[in-house]
């Protein structure tokens, strides 16, 4: 018995050394195996700033393309943070696969409004991150004038939120400018009349009073006779011929 007992053992000792040795050569072949193909992938949505070849070139290291190193010296965490130094990229991932292939999927940022002032004019996205405008493309986005600095983006973040989610707002209303006492007002598509808005409080109610106003006139076609149509009064709206 005690033979048999220090027999398993040794077995034991020898498989746990062969798979160790079998385990080290196999990493070491591994981490020896150079990278042969690089992938770009993008997350479902618009992307028009960025394209496969311009993520290619933001994975380097040393000033040096990935291709053809050894997946031993890959710093990964290095390649995720070049891509997201792109002003236009949201999140990334970066990964290297069994065959050596490093795998980037990233998502581009959404703009949602193009901020205009006189210090230039660059594009929002839903988080009020600043996103240069791009060669490449220019987005068909709400224009917003007179927000000079990050607190008013801040603070007009829910009035663009309110237009984009009403399917109807967000065909209508072209533009939005800021005028002194954080007054607001809007341009539309539908006629040469001004939208007085007011500040920015009770957006719902506005919303609903400026929607039930749309459908009267629409419906007799008068619309066309206002110059402006006030919706800073409680309850009611006010317009100028």
């Amino acid at each position: 018995m005690r033979f048999k007992r220090i027999l398993k053992y040794l077995l034991f000792v020898v498989l746990t050394i062969s798979l160790g040795f079998l385990y080290g050569f196999s990493s070491k072949r591994n981490f020896n195996k150079k990278v042969t193909n690089i992938v770009v992938e993008f997350e479902a949505g618009d992307n028009n700033f960025l394209s496969h070849s311009m993520v290619n070139k933001l994975l380097i290291q040393n000033n040096e393309t990935i291709q053809n190193q050894a997946k031993s010296v890959i710093n990964l965490y290095g390649l995720e943070n070049n891509v997201l130094k792109n002003p236009y990229v949201e999140k990334a991932s970066v990964f290297l696969t069994v065959d050596g292939t490093v795998k980037a999927i990233v998502k581009q940022r959404t703009p949602i409004a193009r901020i205009l002032n006189e210090k230039g004019s660059y594009y929002i996205d839903k988080q009020g991150v600043k996103v240069p405008l791009s060669d490449n493309h220019s987005a068909r986005v709400l224009l917003v004038f007179g927000i000079n600095n990050d607190k008013e983006i801040n603070q007009i973040k829910p009035l663009i939120s309110a237009i984009l989610q009403d399917d109807f707002l967000k065909k209508e209303i072209v533009s939005v400018q800021k005028f002194g006492e954080d007054e607001y007002q809007f341009s539309v598509r539908s006629g040469g009349y001004k939208i007085n808005f007011g500040k920015l409080t009770e957006l719902d109610i506005k919303f609903k009073k400026l929607k039930a106003f749309y459908n009267k006139t629409f419906e007799d076609k008068t619309i066309q006779n206002y110059k402006t149509i006030n919706l800073k009064y409680h309850n009611q709206v006010v317009c100028a011929k």
